[in-house]
């Protein structure tokens, strides 16, 4: 099991908590770069690693839900200290705790869950969180796979609710990191700045690496080794934020000593305050003796400067209903900050998320321990630390004046709303193609509002029409719709349509953004550049070596007929000939032949591509060409690998 960097340190490091009348005001610095999709920007940090047996996820465990994953979560075997809210979710896993006080039984989503991620990308929408960082830990092991799997879903919901998202390598316990991260930038994450909603900062794909410099022995690294990735990072044409120690800029406490030109090349700072704050009056005591002097020197080099801000912890009542977490933002921004990070998004293992939690202890399991977001005697509604993000954006971007006073109400409507929304009406297909079913409703009534809709097999929208994506062509899918209210009461159900998606579009490129792997690479000519979109990147392996392959994961067995390789289309490549053959497997061990080695020839007169069509349409997940000879070079070369259904 990955150790998560989120446990707290000591307590000490919190400081003497000071008065904050007198504190004088800073003037907004200058950030080093303009706004982006980090600059001037409210990110979040996405975890996205919880599963349970039965969802499809490679890991096939309780992940991160439990101590032992092979056993359902119960007081004993937990690996959470608060209990999500889980009225929104369509797929729920049972546990082995009590039920909930209100006698439900106690659930549980998995992450792996499509409609999982679209959900929390929907609350992203609804509450100005602009970009997510999805966290990425070491991919070489056991959790690899689900990672991977992970990435595409987040890719996949960011594009349907207009968010961004960047890729955040932690770098924890990642002993052999300095090669093994390049190595899965260039042949898996690479691919995903293809997507129109991949982070960009001055023109650049974000990239963040959390963990250099941190004095814990998980950490145990050097210099040299960190600034040479991060070097390299920018070497790709990469916008590298670092997630550095707390006393990153005075080298004590939780950093390493030595590491200042190390902490100075990243282009953002982003200094973590998980388990280094618990109360307004430490908030205060951090604003005078690091927020304010970080923030000095950033602007003095020319770095970006992103501090975090956290809701606080649950279990240890530290929110005290949102004042704490206001009070980071308002002393963050008054700093200057360029970017604000939310520590976490759906961080239900340390209780710093803000996803929406349980109100009251009526859906929190009996005999669990947990608290609910009413522990301090406040009623708070589910979505409260959502709302309360979204309006320390609104003040980040000047949408709402610098305020020491919390405006966020913690309840919506007062509470003892207990009446449902009517089931909305005439639900009906609009439309589909082999990827989409498009529908449209009659709007619900409610007693206060209506604020929503939950789509079956889909996610949530505050309309009456909703396109769910990312299915299967050629198949039979069944949708109902519900209506919710700001109490979270949920409607019945409205009637059921049917529909089977269209048969794949013969152009669709089924491989485009899709994970690689390969036999071998030169120079920063990784596989991911087979499936970035790019004509003009490629793949090229060691040279004098073949045989010599490349694969791609798409996902799911798919029905494949066609394949299009390209090279770049500069008039600089000479022609040439490859003789390749093509492997297909729908388990990614064992492989069988889809089309013999043949000679294929590449022309950038005739647009430097060559199609192969396979002899029948072949059901497959993972792709591979096996390269044996080149006449241009004495090495594999590859542009783009295009699958086609046909």
């Amino acid at each position: 099991m990955a150790v998560s960097r989120r446990a707290f340190l000591s307590t000490a490091m919190a400081g003497t908590a000071l008065g904050v009348l007198g504190f004088p005001e800073f003037t907004r610095a200058s950030a080093a770069s303009p706004p982006g999709d980090v600059v001037g920007k409210i990110t979040v940090g996405y975890q996205g690693w919880f599963a349970a047996p039965g969802d499809g996820a490679p890991i096939n465990g309780w992940w991160h839900w439990s101590q032992n994953w092979g056993q359902p979560p119960s007081p004993s075997n937990t690996n959470i200290v608060a209990w999500p809210d889980m009225r929104e979710y369509t797929h729920t896993y049972p546990t082995a705790y009590q039920n909930l006080g209100n006698g439900q039984p106690a659930t549980l989503f998995s992450s792996y869950d499509q409609q999982t991620v679209d959900t929390h990308f929907l609350w992203m929408q609804q509450n100005g969180c602009d970009t997510a960082a999805l966290q990425r830990f070491n991919p070489n092991g056991g959790e690899g796979a689900t990672r991977d799997a992970m990435a595409v879903k987040v890719r996949a919901a960011a594009e349907s609710h207009d968010r961004k998202f960047y890729i955040m390598y932690d770098v924890t316990d990642w002993l052999n990191f300095q090669p093994e991260i390049k190595t899965d930038w260039l042949n898996k994450m690479k691919a995903m700045t293809a997507s129109p909603a991949y982070a960009k900062q001055n023109g650049k794909p974000v990239v963040c690496i959390w963990g250099f410099g941190f004095s814990e022995p998980s950490r145990p690294f050097t210099p040299p080794p960190c600034l040479e990735v991060i070097n390299w990072f920018k070497a790709q044409g990469c916008y590298v934020i670092g997630g550095v120690p707390t006393y990153w800029r005075t080298g004590v406490e939780d950093s390493r000593p030595g590491f200042g030109d190390v902490y100075r090349a990243f282009d953002m700072v982003s200094p973590w305050m998980v388990g280094r704050i618990s109360t307004v009056g430490g908030s205060d005591d951090f604003y005078n003796r690091l927020t304010v002097p970080d923030q000095a020197d950033c602007t003095a080099r020319g770095v970006d400067y992103q501090p975090c801000v956290m809701p606080g912890d649950v279990k240890g009542r530290h929110r005290a209903h949102g004042d704490f977490m206001w009070r980071q933002f308002y002393n963050v921004i008054r700093a200057g900050a360029q970017g604000i990070y939310i520590s976490m998004f759906d961080e239900y293992n340390e209780g710093n998320q803000i996803a929406k939690t349980a109100e009251t202890l009526a859906t929190v399991p009996v005999g669990s321990g947990m608290l609910a977001l009413d522990e301090d005697g406040t009623p708070c509604s589910s979505d409260y630390y959502l709302r309360l993000t979204a309006d320390g954006g609104r003040m980040l971007k000047g949408q709402l004046a610098l305020t020491a006073v919390r405006p966020t109400r913690p309840t919506l409507t007062g509470g003892g709303d207990t009446q449902p929304p009517s089931a909305p009406g005439n639900l009906r297909v609009t439309g589909q193609t082999d990827t989409t079913v498009s529908l449209a409703w009659n709007a619900s009534t409610d007693n206060i509002g209506v604020t929503g809709y939950r789509v079956s097999n889909g996610g949530t929208t505050s309309e009456t029409s909703y396109t769910v994506t990312g299915l299967t062509a050629s198949t039979a899918y069944s949708f109902t719709v519900t209506a919710l209210d700001a109490a979270g009461n949920s409607s019945g159900a409205s009637n059921t349509v049917n529909v089977t998606t269209n048969a794949p579009s013969g152009n669709t490129n089924l491989a485009l953004g899709k994970p690689t792997s390969e036999s071998s690479h030169t120079q920063n000519y990784g596989s991911g550049n087979v499936t970035d979109g790019n004509a003009d990147s490629y793949w090229e392996s060691a040279n004098n070596a073949f045989p010599q392959w490349v694969q791609v994961d798409l996902g799911a067995a798919t029905g494949v007929k066609r394949l299009v390789l390209t090279l770049p289309p500069a008039t600089a490549w000479a022609a040439r000939s490859q003789t390749v053959a093509v492997q297909g497997s729908t388990n990614g061990s064992t492989f069988t032949t889809l089309a013999a080695a043949a000679s294929y020839s590449f022309n950038p007169s005739s647009g430097n591509q060559a199609t192969i069509t396979l002899p029948a349409t072949a059901s497959t997940r993972y792709l591979r060409l096996t390269f044996t000879a080149n006449t241009g070079w004495p090495a594999a070369q590859l542009s783009e690998l295009r699958a086609h259904p046909a």
